[in-house]
């Protein structure tokens, strides 16, 4: 029983117990600086008169009121340099904003110029494509008709040259008769 206890007690030492714990919970008050101590605590002596003590009251609060008067006037200088100091920001920030904004619609404007002379090549080496396209396509059908025509010329000239052969139709009767003589003379022949 005893040496549950001890190691209770043991363990419970431990854990309450640290060297580092006192060191950062102590380490502000070894930085902390104290105001200086205020001329109002313990400067009433309690006259023997009460109107001097009246007078000394009111010197007290008249003094207190003037302390109060310029805390206040120095908190709202302090507000007004921290008004004037964040409006200074503020317009900083704003004048950034509006340079970044410059600078991207300038790059952006750029951009956009890069793009429509690209574009613009791009459509320029199309159009030289199509003009090559339909050359080569106006060539290739110039080349079709005038093979067309040698073939029509070369089809006129062979007529021409049969047609040298022709008959004439008197002559034509005349021959077309000696055919018919000549077949039936043939059919003759063969006949058993």
């Amino acid at each position: 029983m005893a040496t549950v206890s001890r190691s209770i007690r043991r363990n419970l030492t431990r854990s309450f117990s640290s060297t580092a714990a006192p060191v950062t919970r102590n380490n502000h008050q070894q930085n902390h600086q104290f105001s200086e101590p205020n001329s109002f605590i313990g400067s009433w002596d309690a006259p023997k008169n009460p109107k001097e003590a009246e007078k000394k009251l009111a010197q007290l609060r008249r003094d207190y009121a003037k302390q109060i008067k310029e805390m206040r006037k120095g908190y709202i200088e302090e507000m007004e340099l921290m008004r004037l100091e964040k409006q200074r920001k503020d317009e900083a920030k704003k004048e950034a904003v509006r340079l970044a904004n410059e600078e991207r619609k300038k790059l952006k404007a750029e951009a956009a110029k890069v793009k429509a002379e690209e574009r613009k090549v791009a459509e320029e080496e199309f159009r030289k494509t199509l003009m090559k396209e339909k050359a080569e396509k106006l060539e290739n059908w110039r080349m079709k008709e005038k093979s067309m025509e040698e073939e029509k010329k070369a089809k006129r000239e062979l007529l021409h040259k049969q047609s040298s052969l022709w008959i004439d139709d008197g002559e034509l009767a005349k021959k077309t008769l000696e055919a018919m003589v000549d077949a039936k003379s043939l059919e003759d022949l063969w006949k058993p």
